[in-house]
């Protein structure tokens, strides 16, 4: 049974499409690509789409996507009995040799059980034979931490996918392809030997009576890291925009990656980490594919982990400008507000720019390894106003290590200080301007050097979002954004918990989203892994993932950092 609403649905997205890739299915390895949030959110990922269009270049390689439906189409999904399908095709999922997902945040690890649950595919990777798709994973969120999602996958691609994806499609066309599906269990153990595949079937997981992880063991032959892929050349893999619609965040803009990782080191930053070392695309690359893009769209949005560190980014911009091309950045470092960029962002119809000054102390921001001064801060605003450049949001984080009521003053300080340089600056005071302030919770992530620390209490967040909230109001111009705590809690706990928070993932799936309840119903303490201060030598669960620096080293910047905050440890 299909429902014809659906199908039809389906076809009106793909109508307003350009770029889709459609391929006869005959004698094809069939992969589909899900991103586990909807339409809207997943076609504003780059990454998604990159990896979209990777596999479409396999000769042997039929690709197509899925998306977490609307709620009203997950009603109609459960009360027509219509199993999930493509987009392209409008095939059900179970059709597919393999389903793949691509996770970015955490917060979606529970739309990865709705998507199962509506493709009548089990959860529990155990449970499925030769008659399912293989399920396998990739994207930030999970080579930061895959465990507690890891008994749904049959395995994970951890790292940038790039150069891993064609390896593991080698070694599935020797294996399953020609002795068939049910050789699973040997190709799975031959992919464990790719670097960068993480088969969690093959680790066995031990604990101590307090809970904490005592050890885990590969089984034999099994490797007891695995190295996160990285791609070395990133001129070798172009990223930019392929698939176009209005359908999505930025609609009438095609993206391009500029540069991964990042140079400076922040010490809450996971991107930082994880995306080590720092590379750039070579100026002639980035040119090329600009203009490329710019037939297809006339914006160019320049994306990465530290735009404004590619040390030719002027040039870039001053290319597209010339192709009659306009750029969109999504955030600018404070020292890197200069008078020539902004010129040029403003010269792009670029109306808006983000900055991170993350805390209004110079204490803390001196702790996260973000050690702009306020002269310098401030300088940056009267840079942007100078130059015709109103609409500014700012980035801040509430809840870091040792921060005090006197910290979030300080915030509150520094914002109406920058108010005060964007109205005595501003050569047009009628001009019409905006601040908004972006503020959410310190969450501790996996593979930096405060993944020691807890999440501070969900009441004191609230009270300090309060708090800030107050002490803005009334600023004419002055808007504010935010996270809400409960979902930061949530967040911590899917970040930084073992393979046992799957099982408050199912619960919290089975009661509709109500974490309350699962929390309650389960036998897992989850402040456990959401509100304690880690062990020094405590194993982590992501402990097995090898991000090319070591723990020890990220253990001396926490230990150095703690002082700096005068915390003991």
């Amino acid at each position: 049974m299909i429902s014809w609403k659906l199908v039809q649905k389906a076809k009106g997205i793909l109508e307003k499409e350009r770029g889709t890739v459609q391929k006869p299915w005959g004698g094809k390895i069939s992969i589909c690509l899900l991103y586990p949030n909807t339409y809207h959110v997943g076609m504003s990922n780059l990454g998604f789409q990159t990896l979209y269009q990777i596999l479409n270049t396999e000769q042997d390689v039929v690709c197509e996507r899925a998306f977490l439906p609307e709620p009203e189409d997950i009603e109609e999904y459960r009360d027509t009995q219509t199993t999930l399908f493509s987009l392209e095709s409008q095939k059900p999922l179970s059709q597919f040799d393999i389903v793949a997902f691509s996770i970015s945040f955490e917060n979606d690890f529970m739309n990865i059980l709705t998507l199962l649950e509506l493709a009548h595919i089990p959860f529990d990777s155990r449970f499925r034979d030769g008659r399912y798709p293989w399920v396998i994973a990739g994207g930030v969120a999970v080579f930061l931490n895959p465990e507690p999602v890891s008994e749904f996958f049959d395995l994970f691609i951890l790292g940038e996918a790039e150069e891993a994806i064609g390896e593991f499609l080698e070694v599935y066309r020797q294996i399953v392809l020609e002795k068939g599906k049910k050789e699973k269990e040997d190709c799975l153990r031959k992919l464990s030997g790719v670097e960068g595949v993480y088969v969690p079937k093959f680790y066995q997981v031990t604990y101590k009576e307090d809970g904490k992880i005592e050890a885990m063991d590969p089984q034999p032959g099994i490797p007891k890291q695995v190295k996160r892929r990285w791609v070395p050349h990133l001129d070798g893999f172009p990223a930019q925009s392929t698939l176009f619609t209005p359908d999505t965040e930025f609609r009438e803009m095609a993206m391009v990656e500029v540069n991964r990782g990042c140079p400076r080191g922040c010490r809450f930053c996971a991107a930082c980490f994880v995306y080590h070392p720092f590379r750039n695309r070579s100026l002639p690359l980035l040119g090329s594919i600009s203009e490329e893009a710019l037939l297809k769209q006339h914006r160019i949005g320049l994306t990465g982990t530290a735009v404004s560190d590619h040390p030719q980014l002027l040039s870039l911009c001053q290319h597209i400008l010339s192709q009659q091309g306009e750029i969109s950045l999504s955030s600018l470092r404070v020292d890197s507000v200069t008078s020539s960029l902004i010129r040029y962002l403003i010269e792009g119809k670029e109306r808006t720019v983000a900055i991170a000054p993350e805390a209004g102390s110079e204490r803390l921001r001196k702790i996260l390894k973000k050690g702009y001064t306020e002269k310098e801060i401030l300088k940056s605003i009267d840079t942007l106003v100078e130059n015709g450049l109103y609409q500014i949001k700012c980035y801040f984080l509430i809840g870091l290590p040792s921060e005090t009521d006197e910290d979030i003053k300080e915030i509150l300080q520094l914002v109406k200080r920058i108010r005060h340089q964007i109205l005595s600056h501003s050569r047009d005071p009628q001009k019409r301007w905006k601040l908004i302030l972006s503020v959410n919770p310190f969450i501790p992530k996996p593979s930096t050097p405060f993944q020691w620390l807890p999440l501070e209490g969900v009441g004191e967040l609230k009270r300090k979002l309060k708090t800030i909230q107050r002490g803005i109001h009334g600023g004419n111009g002055i808007g504010m954004i935010h996270d809400l705590p409960k979902w930061a809690y949530v967040q911590a706990l899917l970040s930084r918990g073992d393979r046992r928070v799957g099982r408050i993932l199912v619960a919290a799936h089975r009661s509709q989203g109500d974490w309350g309840q699962a929390l309650r119903e389960t036998p897992i303490n989850a402040d456990f892994y959401v509100y304690r201060r880690r062990d020094l030598d405590e194993i982590f669960p992501w402990d097995f993932i090898d991000h090319g620096f070591s723990k020890e080293k990220l253990k001396e910047e926490y230990l150095t950092a703690m002082k700096e905050a005068g915390v003991t440890v």
